[in-house]
């Protein structure tokens, strides 16, 4: 497996993660349990935002265009109606 796949898999294991996160954070009726998640889950999103910006440097990453002004109010038309 080369350095582009293990980025890659390891960006897409914890997208996957804080999906997990986000749902047991609302499920959860303890506060201190909850609390503890969120930290977590924090300290995954940093670390998974550190690695994104290491794959776009090196580039592993390349994301999409910026939308246009104009997509962005077409969009949110529809959203708004």
């Amino acid at each position: 497996m080369n350095d582009k796949d293990m980025v890659n898999d390891v960006l897409s294991m914890l997208k996957s993660s804080l999906t997990n996160y986000e749902r047991v954070i609302s499920e959860c009726a303890n506060q201190q349990l909850r609390s503890t998640i969120r930290q977590i889950r924090d300290s995954d999103e940093d670390f998974q935002y550190r690695l994104f910006k290491a794959a776009e440097q090196k580039g592993f990453y390349k994301p999409a265009q910026p939308a246009s002004s104009q997509d962005i109010s077409q969009v949110r038309s529809q959203v708004m109606m």
